[in-house]
């Protein structure tokens, strides 16, 4: 026999929501107040197409995780541009011409989501991430906007612990 639930049943009694301004990111080296903007990992999977007769069956191909991107902030002291740039130079340094061991320029980054008073409630553990781009922005006598940089990252792996 079907039953009929209350409103009170429906309703969760303790929800909370994530909120999108409640986060840290750590990227070793780079301060972590720095952060303005992040995204959280995203995927893609490309479907595998098996053929058979006269029809078609479809299976998940290999996982691929998209690029993250990033704002900082870029003050005078501690210098954002300094520490992004330490990082960019374990990648490839620009005055010698020497490129880096992935074993330097790679890093792992933790993106924490946090809940009303500090405690993780979200944790990715982001494995191997290096800078594919950085911009470091644009100046005009016209503009009185802040200084930002955006990074984007590529990453091997990552893993969602809770």
């Amino acid at each position: 026999m079907a039953e009929t639930l209350s409103v009170t049943e429906m309703i969760p009694n303790k929800f909370e929501s994530k909120r999108g301004n409640r986060w840290v990111f750590a990227i070793e080296g780079i301060d972590a107040f720095l952060m303005k903007t992040a995204n959280r990992p995203t995927y893609s999977s490309t479907p595998q197409t098996i053929k058979w007769i006269n029809s078609e069956r479809h299976v998940a191909g290999r996982m691929t995780f998209n690029d993250i991107s990033c704002t900082l902030h870029d003050p005078i002291a501690p210098s954002g541009a300094q520490q992004v740039m330490e990082w960019v130079r374990t990648h490839h340094e620009s005055v010698s011409g020497r490129a880096g061991y992935a074993d330097f320029y790679k890093r792992d980054c933790q993106l924490k989501l946090l809940d009303p008073v500090g405690t993780v409630v979200e944790l990715w553990d982001i494995k191997g991430a290096f800078i594919t781009s950085a911009n470091f922005g644009s100046l005009s006598y016209d503009s009185e906007n802040l200084m930002e940089i955006v990074l984007t990252l590529k990453y091997d792996n990552c893993v969602l612990q809770y």
